[in-house]
Formats: structure tokens, C-alpha cells, sequence
């Protein structure tokens, strides 16, 4: 079953990110996918994240497909102008990638290509408005299509340092509800009362919420978030449990992994990010019982 299909049912779906390489050697990237086929619904293809130069995010959703997985893949407007949006759009759909998630671009000043300029032509609004265009026949400029796609699209809400700031996030999410978002990404979930308390602010969206789920690695991977986003609410409990582990790796894995189990019932299904990870997917997922 479609990832489309299984989230119309309301079934509970699971995603894993996957990011393809920094070059043409997608060995480790097959490996790793290879390894969770038939575990997950579908495979995320970030675009560049982090403002690191990588191949496309379409290319990784194609050889994705080659190994008989689906994909959805990021797209945002920091690096294309509307013609090459639209373009990409077209060749992703015809290319078999009908599932995307429409995301804000980390600022480019913080990636490995400081001299590259953003282009922003269009904001997230504007890009679900193109989408409408290029589904409806037409695009931006108002030429008539030879076929025309049909997506299902989602974005994704950030992690917010107050409630000020969630609650402006909420409306942009309400928006691009309004705008054809058929779901909606969670910030990265570490403990599930603020998950809850989060679901409840989001309710009012009515929109299918799939939660982010983080392998954090490391205690130092830990202290860093808990540090400089604190919002995120890594407690020192936490922090200290990997510490005192004696497989530090291993208690990583279980806690990701119990996050996961804990969230079924919740919402609508899982994204799990492992940060560079990737070969530790099986095991999250082993020990989730998925």
C-alpha cells in the first residue's frame, strides 16, 4: 500500500530519512536502503539540508524507486527560482515521485557554500501555489500543461523557542492547510507530555500530524540540544541515562526506538532522522517492534 493510500486509512505509517551522498558513490545509500525495505512506508529524501551542497534530492528519490521503495523528497525555494521549481516538479512526477514535503531551506550563510546567493523567489505559500497551478493545468505564467500532475503534499512545522512563536507556526500551518497540505511534520519529539501538549495546540489543524523522532547518538549530541534549544525538552534524566549506559550507542538506539512506541496511538506516524545514522535504521526499528 501507497504511503498516500495507508495515510487516507489512518494507518499508521513510518518514515525513515535518508540523505544521498556528497558525490556519485550511492553504494552506502542502496546498502542502507536495501536494509529497511518492506520495514518503512516510505523513504525521505532531503534536498541539501543543512545548506550542504549533495546531490539532488530527486536523483535519491529515483534510485529509491530502482530498489522498490517509495519516496518523498523536500522541496523548498532557497535554491530555484519558480522556472526551476516548476521544472523539477514536473520531472519528479514524471519520474514517479508523487509525494512531497514543502520546507523552509536553512539559511545558505550556515552551509559548506557561504559565497552561494539564496534565491527565494517564491515563499512556502507561494510554492503550494504553484503546486495548485501545475495540478489545475497551467503554470506560473499561465501556459496550458501536456498533462498535469497530482501530488500529495505536506510541510512541516519547526521547533519553536516559545508559545509566541509556536502559535504564529500554527497559523502558517492552518494556512498551508487551506493551501493543499495533507499533512503535517512535527518538530522532533524527546518527551511526549510536551508532544501531547503539543497535539492539542495542533488539533484545530484537523490534518494528519506525523511526529520527528531524533537518534541523538551521543551524550554530547544530547547536551547540545538540550543546551541550545532547550525548548526541545531533553531532560538532564535524559542525558544521564546515556551517560551512565554501558553501550551508550545501543541506549541511543532504545531510546529512539521506545519514543516510537510510545507514540503510536498518538498520532498518525513516525519520521525517524538519524543524523548520518542511517546504518542503525534496522535496529531502531527492531527494537520498536516495526
Amino acid at each position: 500500500m501507497s504511503f498516500q493510500k495507508r495515510l487516507l486509512s489512518g494507518e499508521f505509517v513510518v518514515l525513515a530519512e535518508m540523505n544521498t551522498p556528497k558525490g556519485v558513490d550511492t553504494s552506502q545509500l542502496i546498502q542502507n536502503a536495501r536494509r529497511i525495505k518492506g520495514r518503512v512506508d516510505a523513504v525521505i529524501v532531503p534536498d541539501m539540508d543543512d545548506g550542504v551542497m549533495r546531490m539532488s534530492a530527486l536523483a535519491g528519490a529515483v534510485l529509491m524507486h530502482q530498489q522498490g521503495m517509495e519516496a518523498l523528497i523536500h522541496v523548498y525555494c532557497r535554491d530555484r527560482n519558480r522556472m526551476a521549481l516548476q521544472a523539477d516538479l514536473l520531472a519528479a512526477y514524471a519520474l514517479g515521485v508523487e509525494s512531497l514535503i514543502v520546507v523552509s531551506g536553512e539559511d545558505i550563510c550556515n552551509g559548506d557554500h557561504q559565497e552561494a546567493k539564496a534565491v527565494n523567489d517564491l515563499d512556502e505559500l507561494g510554492l503550494f501555489g504553484a503546486l495548485r497551478c501545475l495540478e489545475q493545468g497551467s503554470d506560473l505564467g499561465g501556459s496550458e500543461l501536456t498533462g498535469a500532475p497530482v501530488f500529495s503534499v505536506g510541510c512541516a512545522i519547526p521547533q519553536c523557542a516559545d508559545e509566541k512563536s509556536l502559535e504564529c507556526q500554527l497559523e502558517l500551518a492552518a494556512k498551508k492547510v487551506e493551501a493543499g497540505a495533507k499533512f503535517i511534520l512535527s518538530p522532533p519529539v524527546f518527551d511526549i507530555g510536551r508532544f501531547q501538549a503539543f497535539l492539542s495546540k495542533a488539533k484545530g489543524l484537523k490534518t494528519p500530524i506525523i511526529s520527528t523522532v531524533y537518534l541523538l547518538k551521543s551524550v554530547g549530541a544530547a547536551r547540545y540540544i538540550a543546551t541550545n534549544e532547550p525548548e526541545a525538552g531533553i531532560s538532564e534524566e535524559l542525558i544521564r541515562r546515556i551517560r551512565k549506559a554501558s553501550d551508550r550507542e545501543r541506549e541511543c538506539v532504545r531510546i529512539a526506538a521506545e519514543t516510537i512506541t510510545a507514540l503510536k496511538g498518538l498520532c498518525q506516524g513516525v519520521r525517524i532522522i538519524t543524523l548520518g545514522w542511517e546504518h542503525k535504521l534496522p535496529d531502531v526499528l527492531e527494537y520498536a517492534g516495526l
